[in-house]
């Protein structure tokens, strides 16, 4: 998963400049006024918190007013200066010294005011962490926080709640590793994160108490404190939405129970597999497909102008995609360590460093390795580069091994088109690369696992045999083409919902764009029913796309 900024632009007063309700709701007043009145059922909890998190505040305010228009009973949830440690705790903005010994509050305070200014003018029951956590309550998260064991720390489990690992992910993410070797104040940050962890765990308990909902809906569904919210809340038996912004551009993605990132590994094939493509729909798709080079259809995208010339890219690394290649492609390492489980390997070092070893005694092929982007564009910039990792063991690697370095303007796709097969951990590139009849070897926890158009390895035993087996003499069967294009329609079509009214003019930062409250009610927009749909029914988070 590619991070996005977490914080709005403010003004002075941390404004939130780009949602304002209080216009939008005096055009219909009286109505909204109605509406509130008349919203018994069922009863959602809009599980924000975290009110300087731009894309939440945008898209969860205008989950709260819609379902509201549709006689939902909504409340909101808010941290207001609460927690040691978030997700909005970004080492790029607090660094870890200061943060343990002198805590957040400079970013808190613009995250509250930000929450504040768009919600409060809805008028809907706000419910803020201090207010659920007594001050004994208060005192023992504190003491449960230091008798944490640290060693096997993502393993901890609190009243069957996965603490240790919500705590575990946020610190990983905060330093941006996949381990916390070598960090001097990493325990500390931990700790401050496994406190934070049952702050959350009470103030979810205590109003989950006071008051009964049926659903939760809340993003990201894991980090803190939503990887808590979500554990209780399942605990408690109370439904539960997760959603991410999807790829394209004014789009998201949706999941019942748990976030889409282990959703979609169990996602049944029967949802997409009967399918069918038209020849409309395959163009729409390929068009797609080829607009990812430069991203000019997504909300997130890593070169300006990618090269994509193949005699320079050849001059360039110095390989010759005459001779057998087989790519490779990473994910950043903190990303691969916290949002996949390892299927083969230990972890996607252990992976990268297996595939070299195998390929420097292979040197009639040629290695291919790309190292993803986001290592250094994400906004989460990865402090354990993938490079260094394999310099330690690998200071000088075999000639028939080549690696396009993170910084590289070089296009992907312009490569990977070349090889004979291409080998990947947990990146979606492999959705993108199967239509184009490219052998997949699937590692990790790719959602192209077990689709039936990808090569998947469940032990190291097996890879080998897998990878003696190079280069293959075929591409992908006409019918493993046509299953993987369902499978892409279906992700980067259907199971991205589209709002158009939700935009970016400035990148990674939403802005809400509506004439009034009636451009929420049912029929407008198709992409906002299927939404509230799945929210209030339960119903499939899936855009019928091909009946547009």
């Amino acid at each position: 998963m590619v991070d996005i900024p977490i914080f709005p632009k403010l003004n002075r007063r941390g404004k939130n400049l780009h949602v304002d309700w209080l216009k939008i709701i005096a055009k219909n007043k009286s109505y909204w006024e109605d509406a509130k009145k008349r919203a018994k059922s069922p009863r959602v909890l809009i599980a924000t918190s975290l009110g300087g998190y731009n894309h939440a505040t945008v898209l969860e305010s205008t989950l709260a007013v819609s379902l509201t228009l549709r006689g939902a009973s909504v409340d909101i949830l808010l941290c207001d200066k609460f927690l040691p440690a978030c997700q909005m705790t970004k080492i790029a903005k607090i660094d870890p010294q200061k943060l343990v010994e002198k805590g957040q509050l400079n970013i808190c305070d613009s995250c509250l005011s930000a929450g504040k200014k768009v919600f409060t003018p809805l008028g809907l029951p706000i419910h803020y962490y201090s207010e659920l956590v007594g001050k004994k309550e208060q005192k023992q998260a504190r003491a449960n926080a230091y008798n944490v064991p640290l060693p096997h720390v993502d393993e901890y489990m609190y009243k069957h709640v996965a603490l240790g690992e919500h705590a575990y992910a946020g610190t990983l993410r905060y330093f941006g590793r996949g381990d916390l070797e070598g960090e001097r104040f990493g325990n500390d940050v931990l700790k401050r994160y496994i406190h934070a962890g049952f702050l959350s765990a009470y103030a979810l308990q205590n109003l989950l108490k006071k008051k009964k909902y049926d659903i939760a809906c809340f993003h990201h569904g894991i980090y803190i404190p939503q990887g808590i919210i979500g554990e209780i809340c399942r605990r408690e038996k109370v439904r539960i939405v997760n959603w991410n912004p999807a790829y394209r551009r004014h789009t998201f993605i949706f999941s019942h129970g748990d976030t889409y990132h282990h959703t979609m590994l169990e996602e049944k094939a029967d949802v997409w597999k009967n399918l069918q493509l038209t020849p409309k729909l395959e163009k729409r798709l390929d068009t797609y497909l080829y607009s990812r080079r430069s991203g000019t259809s997504d909300w997130i995208w890593f070169h300006e102008n990618p090269l994509e010339d193949v005699g320079k890219i050849e001059y360039n690394i110095g390989i010759d995609f005459k001779k057998p290649c087989i790519g490779v492609l990473t994910n950043v390492m903190w990303d691969a360590r916290l949002h996949y489980n390892s299927v083969a390997f230990d972890n996607m070092i252990d992976w990268v460093l297996t595939t070299i070893s195998y390929f420097s005694k292979r040197k009639s092929i040629q290695l291919l390795i790309r190292i993803h982007p986001a290592e250094i564009h994400g906004l989460v910039p990865s402090r354990q580069p993938l490079l260094s990792e394999i310099k330690k063991y690998y200071p000088h690697l075999a000639s028939n091994i080549k690696i396009i370095p993170p910084e590289s303007t070089i296009s992907t796709y312009a490569v990977m088109e070349k090889c004979n097969a291409v080998i990947i951990y947990n990146t979606k590139t492999g959705i993108e690369l199967s239509p184009l009849g490219i052998p997949m070897i699937v590692c990790g926890e790719s959602w192209i696992r077990n689709k039936g158009f990808s090569i998947d390895v469940t032990s190291k035993k097996e890879y080998k045999k897998i990878l003696d087996k190079l280069p293959f003499k075929k591409k992908l069967t006409d019918r493993q083409v046509n299953m993987a294009k369902k499978y892409a329609f279906h992700f980067f079509f259907r199971r991205m919902i589209p709002l158009p009214f939700i935009e970016s003019k400035e990148k990674f930062t939403f802005t809400l764009n509506l004439e009034g409250l009636h451009d929420l009610l049912t029929g407008k927009y198709p992409g906002l029913t299927t939404m509230c749909d799945g929210i209030l029914k339960g119903t499939p988070f899936v855009f019928p796309h091909e009946d547009l």
